[in-house]
C-alpha cells in the first residue's frame, strides 16, 4: 500500500532530499551577483502535504520564483508549474501550490528555487513507503525467540518484502523499518525493551534468510496501540510489528531511536 506524505510522517515521511545543486546561471548574472553565500533551497517536511498539492520552500537569498515539477509512479508528469514570489526576503516560508493531472501517486517532486539575481538550485522529493501487509508472530510470554512454528509467516512476508524492492528497484536506497508494538500488560518501561527485542528477533530472521537491504529496528512498546485500553489489559491487536519500506526513517516519538541492524 502507498502512502501519502502526510500519513508517512506519522508512521513514515518518508521525504527524501536528493540532487541537491549547487549556483548555476540561468543567464549572464550582473557584476558580483555570485558574491555571498551559495544558494540553497531547503523544504520543511513537516509542511510538505501531499494530499492537499501543498509544500514550504525556503530560499537563503532573496527569492524571484520557484518552479515545481510533480512526478508519479508511471512517470507521467502530474504537474508543473513556476510560481512568482518577486523578491520575498531570504528565509520566508514560500507557500508552493499544485493541481494534479490525475489522482496517481507521487513518486518524485522536483522544487527549484530562483534568486533575484538569476541563479537557482534545486531539490527532490520522493516520498516512497511501502507498509506490507503480514501474518503477526505469535512469540511466548515475555520471549524474544521465534520458534519455527512461526517461520512460514516470516517466508510469506520476506517473499512479499522481495516482491516489493524488485519492482521499486529503481527507487534510490530502500531500507526495511521493523517497529515492534506490545498490549499494556506489564510495566511501559519492560514493554518497550520487549518490544524492541521483538523487532530485533524479526530484523535477524530476515537477515539471516538473504535479505539484502538495510535493516533498521525499534521497539516502541505500549506507546501506539491500535485501540487504546486500560492498563493491564490483554488486547491481541496491540501486538503487533509493522514492516516499512522506505527511502528515509519514519518518525519516531522523540524518545525513540531507529537501531540499525
Amino acid at each position: 500500500m502507498r502512502h501519502p506524505i502526510a500519513l508517512l510522517l506519522l508512521v513514515v515521511p518518508l521525504v527524501a532530499a536528493v540532487d541537491a545543486r549547487g549556483d548555476t546561471p540561468l543567464q549572464s548574472p550582473p557584476s558580483g551577483a555570485s558574491k555571498g553565500p551559495k544558494l540553497e533551497v531547503s523544504i520543511d517536511r513537516e509542511k510538505v502535504d501531499i494530499p492537499h498539492h501543498r509544500l514550504e520552500v525556503k530560499l537563503n537569498r532573496p527569492a524571484e520564483k520557484v518552479r515545481l515539477k510533480v512526478v508519479g509512479e508511471s512517470g507521467t508528469v502530474l504537474a508543473e508549474l513556476e510560481q512568482a514570489f518577486n523578491g520575498a526576503a531570504a528565509g520566508t516560508a514560500l507557500v508552493v501550490t499544485w493541481e494534479p493531472s490525475s489522482s496517481e501517486a507521487v513518486a518524485r517532486i522536483e522544487v527549484w528555487g530562483h534568486d533575484t539575481k538569476g541563479f537557482y538550485a534545486g531539490i527532490a522529493i520522493e516520498p516512497w513507503s511501502v507498509n506490507i501487509d503480514h501474518e503477526e508472530v505469535n512469540f511466548q510470554t515475555d520471549s524474544d525467540v521465534i520458534r519455527p512454528s512461526e517461520a512460514p509467516k516470516l517466508e510469506a512476508s520476506l517473499k512479499k518484502i522481495n516482491e516489493v524492492t524488485s519492482k521499486y528497484k529503481g527507487t534510490s536506497t530502500i531500507t526495511l523499518f521493523i517497529k515492534g508494538h506490545t498490549d499494556t500488560v506489564g510495566s511501559a518501561e519492560y514493554n518497550v525493551g520487549l518490544s524492541r527485542r521483538r523487532a530485533r528477533s524479526i530484523a535477524s530472521w530476515f537477515r539471516g534468510h538473504g535479505l539484502k537491504l538495510a535493516i533498521a529496528f525499534e521497539g516502541l512498546g505500549e506507546s501506539s496501540p491500535i485501540v487504546k485500553t486500560a492498563d493491564e489489559t490483554d488486547e491481541p491487536r496491540n501486538r503487533r510489528v509493522d514492516y516499512i519500506l522506505a527511502l528515509e526513517p519514519p518518525k519516531l516519538p522523540a524518545t525513540f531511536a531507529w537501531k540499525g541492524l
